[in-house]
């Protein structure tokens, strides 16, 4: 069945789903099976390609930012992978990178998690957060590049550090439409085993999903609401509906 044929050939121009992918007798048509092959690739190489940390810390020195460098408990790409709990907990050597820094209301965690890809968005959504919670009055400690990280570790350095509220930015597990999602995870007063239920989540930032302007400031409008109520996860909503026409209309980047 060719496309013009299938009924729902006029909804793909509305999903990356593979739709209305057509026939070839039983079988998937082989354009169609080439370009799922190609995916599965690219979400392959998304997850075991090395994030570029030393390029995202450039970009944000030259802007000004304190950027530190860390690793959680996995020696390498491969022990991460077969070991999540290693992901979770900073390297011992990590803390003392911590060390000496003032206390600060947010930390922000930047980890290569499952998507290398996914560190491109960072600096456009820093671009436009950071002055918007700086413009609040919030105190903003170093950028914190984590390297073999799941979102768990962020909760250690920001023990480390004496920050309030921890917001991770983490490569999310890649799909076959999306190998480059870029996740955030905030969790106000952190502790060594934070529930999952205590943080809240905004995902699927990047261009053909939540673009940067819209997550950030839904972003912001939770790490005000969560330092002012003292509290994160299933009992902070986000309420903070579309962003207004003026906020942030040109971001950097």
């Amino acid at each position: 069945m060719t496309n013009d044929l299938t009924p729902w050939a006029s909804l793909k121009e509305f999903t990356d789903a593979r739709i209305a992918l057509g026939r070839a007798g039983t079988s998937l048509p082989t354009r169609e099976l080439l370009k799922f092959n190609a995916a599965h690739a690219v979400a392959r190489d998304a997850v075991h390609v090395a994030a570029n940390f030393e390029a995202l810390a450039e970009t944000l020195e030259g802007t000004g930012e304190v950027v530190l460098h860390v690793h959680s408990h996995a020696a390498d790409r491969a022990e991460y992978l077969r070991r999540p709990d290693l992901g979770r907990t900073l390297a011992p050597e990590s803390l003392a990178e911590l060390e000496g820094q003032p206390p600060s209301d947010v930390v922000i965690v930047v980890a290569d998690g499952l998507s290398a890809g996914a560190l491109a968005h960072v600096e456009p959504l820093l671009a436009v957060l950071l002055p918007e919670l700086r413009g609040a009055g919030l105190g903003v400690g170093p950028i914190v590049l984590a390297r073999q990280a799941r979102v768990a570790l962020g909760d250690g350095v920001a023990l480390a550090v004496g920050a309030k509220l921890v917001l991770v930015l983490i490569g999310e597990r890649p799909g076959l439409s999306s190998p480059d999602s870029l996740g955030a995870y905030l969790t106000y007063a952190p502790q060594p085993l934070t529930r999952d239920s205590a943080r809240n989540c905004v995902s699927n930032i990047r261009p053909a999903g939540l673009k940067v302007r819209a997550a950030a400031w839904r972003l912001a409008h939770l790490i005000r609401q969560a330092l002012h109520r003292e509290l994160s996860g299933i009992a902070l909503k986000d309420e903070g509906g579309e962003p207004p026409g003026d906020f942030a209309a040109l971001p950097r980047g």
